[in-house]
């Protein structure tokens, strides 16, 4: 994959500026982290941040949040010890059965996962099971493409947080279903494409359960001034390992107790 140029160092503005730019022409560019000037990870989300509130001036709508980063084997590859978080807005979304244009994406994978739709807001210091259970309304089956502004994947994890943590977009199931109603860590998953099974799982592999990434987000959002409020998706992570896409293809997610979303790329 060519890459975009980019300067020999990198303020937090410039980074910002040249991930949107990355976006807007689909073009991907070298990996930020030997750039910056600061690669903490203060730093990385202060570069997501920067466009977060560029992209709310600018009309888009925060619609909820992802968490990524919540396979044990992942954090290790990239050398930290807890997930991370990106910004979910209005026009990531995608219907249940759609198709995504070409071209919308630069090097999309899809990745299954467990939304929760909230019905109270989440503003305490340190939250519990409770409070997540009592402030989840629903929860659906969901599809995360996640893409990357990064040439070839090549991330660690200050690239992938000022990246948003690679979010692209979001297909959410249509059958709300309660958290009583489902086992949120024997609840297994299988993803196809066309037909073919190219990613199991279950909640286990999200944390132990996919509550334990919630929390975590709640009590993060509230340090960072961001907290979670009636009415936002929670995507709390995936299930199983993710796919690469291709034009053309179909995924279908199922997960049990859940039911099934699907996407079809063009």
């Amino acid at each position: 994959m060519t890459q975009a140029p980019l300067p020999a160092a990198l303020d937090p503005q410039g980074a910002a500026s040249a991930l949107r730019l990355a976006a807007e022409q689909l073009q991907a560019i070298a990996p930020l982290r030997d750039r910056l000037q600061d690669a903490s990870p203060e730093a990385a989300y202060a570069i997501q941040e920067a466009n977060t509130s560029l992209w709310l001036e600018q009309g888009r709508r925060l619609a909820g949040r992802k968490i990524g980063l919540t396979s044990l084997a992942v954090q290790a590859q990239l050398g930290v010890d807890q997930p991370d978080f990106g910004m979910l807005f209005d026009d990531m979304s995608v219907g249940d059965g759609e198709t995504i244009a070409a071209g919308r994406l630069i090097q999309p994978k899809a990745e299954a996962e467990v939304a929760l739709v909230l019905g109270r807001d989440l503003s305490h210091e340190r939250h519990t099971y409770a409070d997540l259970i009592r402030a989840t309304e629903y929860c659906l089956p969901a599809i995360e493409v996640v893409d990357s502004r990064i040439a070839d994947w090549n991330i660690r994890f200050v690239d992938t947080v000022a990246d948003n943590a690679s979010s692209g977009l979001f297909v959410l199931g249509s059958r709300p279903v309660l958290l009583r109603d489902i086992d949120l860590t024997d609840c297994a998953m299988e993803m196809h494409c066309d037909g073919v099974p190219v990613s199991r799982g279950n909640g286990r592999a999200c944390l132990g359960n996919p509550l334990n990434a919630a929390v975590w987000l709640a009590n993060t959002m509230v340090r960072c001034g961001r907290p979670l409020q009636a009415g936002d998706i929670v995507l709390t992570g995936a299930l199983g390992p993710m796919a690469v896409v291709r034009g053309g293809q179909h995924f279908s997610v199922h997960i049990a107790g859940m039911g099934h979303v699907s996407v079809s790329f063009e």
